[in-house]
């Protein structure tokens, strides 16, 4: 078993690299890269969310790193100048691969053993290497036992996996985060937007995870999403998510990717009702409008008096992403009935900085006015969608922290002159 690889035989000086995100990365790939840097000269690197501590600022010696946004380890590096920011929406990255956009001279895939049909699969995530696997001069392939093989082994018809190392080591597990009271009263007001037999998208942190355990009464869920976790496994026990009545992928779970734990990935192995697919695929807007009933739950770091989201920069640092969160946003709204919830805390923990803001820092604007439908806080729900600019803002100081309200008051009479 080759559990050692030297780089230098396939990294040319000046590649650019490409390598499964989160709790996908192909770690004994991406250390032995960090480990010989040097060796093989300089070389770009483009990675998507990070959950390992692989990276670090120092690396950026040889390592020109970016990426589409600061979530996970990603945040360090942006604050200090190792990484920078490539902005764009999450349903373009696999056509931008494809298109040498981005480019990728080198991809590093983590895939599973060989299962029931002797082929590898992509594992626990099949989100946009596929695309950089089919563009790269070179796949070089992490095989580790410990990865869950998944009925996604056609992505790899075609691909030339001309370097592998086989290793046998726990995946990145990324746990549940404790759910706050806030939280669950976030998850209160937001619960009645979600019928039986909705097909929920849920984005990354413990709000979607809150508003998901609110629903244990519901009937006949569907998902199609661009990442789960393990939160969505209580409501699949429990019989509420059966995705017996979704439009598309009907009786299966679609998803991009997987990022829990080891409970999640178990559940993965070989199951016929997990449909994993590619970004093309869960953000496309031609597809997410086919979803009856689709609703979309996304968080953020604020969110203006007029329905405008920033989920990109906080103090001044860019700490988000775009990712899919205008994808989905407008795909819900695409459907027929569907629904767009952007779900947050009013104010920040301490509670002197208020969520709900009269401008958006350094004016960042991940979804605009027009896309904004629902909007809601530990304080109620203010659904947006249709209404005038005037009426926005009175719902929306509705559900700002009271602390908060007064001064927002003031700042629309002078700022928006309304």
């Amino acid at each position: 078993m080759n559990s050692v690889i030297d780089l230098r035989s396939f990294i040319r000086e000046g590649d650019s690299i490409l390598w499964s995100q989160t709790t996908a990365e192909p770690l004994s790939l991406t250390e032995a890269l960090v480990n010989q840097r040097e060796a093989i000269g300089p070389c770009s690197v483009f990675v998507g969310a990070t959950f390992s501590q692989t990276l670090q600022p120092a690396h950026a010696d040889f390592l020109n790193i970016s990426s589409f946004g600061g979530l996970g380890q990603n945040r360090k590096l942006i604050a200090n100048g190792a990484l920078s920011v490539v902005p764009f929406h999450g349903s373009e990255l696999c056509a931008m691969i494809e298109q040498g956009v981005i480019k990728c001279d080198v991809a590093m895939l983590q895939v599973s053993p060989p299962g029931p049909d002797g082929k590898h699969s992509m594992g626990i995530a099949n989100d946009y290497m596929v695309a950089a696997a089919k563009r790269a001069r070179v796949v070089i392939a992490e095989i580790n036992e410990q990865m869950p093989w998944t009925r996604t082994t056609k992505e790899l018809d075609g691909i030339n996996m001309a370097v592998v190392l086989h290793s046998d080591r726990p995946l990145i597990e990324v746990p549940r985060g404790q759910i706050t009271q806030t939280e669950k009263q976030i998850a209160a007001h937001a619960a009645p937007f979600i019928e039986d037999r909705a097909i929920l998208e849920l984005g990354i942190g413990s709000v979607p995870e809150a508003i998901l355990s609110t629903l244990l009464d519901r009937k006949d869920l569907g998902i199609h999403s661009g990442v789960l976790g393990d939160a969505m496994l209580d409501l699949v026990s429990s019989g509420v998510i059966t995705n017996a009545h979704k439009t598309i992928d009907r009786g299966q779970i679609t998803t991009a990717s997987l990022m829990g734990t080891r409970k999640l990935y178990d559940f993965a192995f070989n199951n016929a009702a997990l449909n994993l697919r590619p970004y093309a695929y869960t953000h496309a807007h031609r597809v997410l409008a086919q979803i009856d009933n689709f609703v979309a739950i996304n968080s953020a770091i604020e969110v203006d008096l007029t329905g405008q989201v920033n989920a990109e920069v906080m103090n001044g640092q860019y700490v988000g992403a775009t990712g899919g969160l205008v994808d989905f946003v407008r795909g819900a709204m695409a459907a027929k009935r569907g629904r767009s919830i952007i779900a947050l805390p009013s104010s920040t923990q301490s509670g002197r900085v208020s969520r709900i803001v009269s401008s958006l820092t350094g004016g960042c604007v991940t979804s605009s006015r027009c896309d904004a439908d629902v909007v809601v806080t530990e304080w109620g729900a203010a659904q947006l969608r249709g209404q005038s600019l005037a009426e926005r803002v009175k719902r929306m100081i509705a559900i700002a922290h009271p602390d908060h309200r007064e001064e927002l008051a003031r700042d629309a009479k002078t700022s928006l002159s309304l």
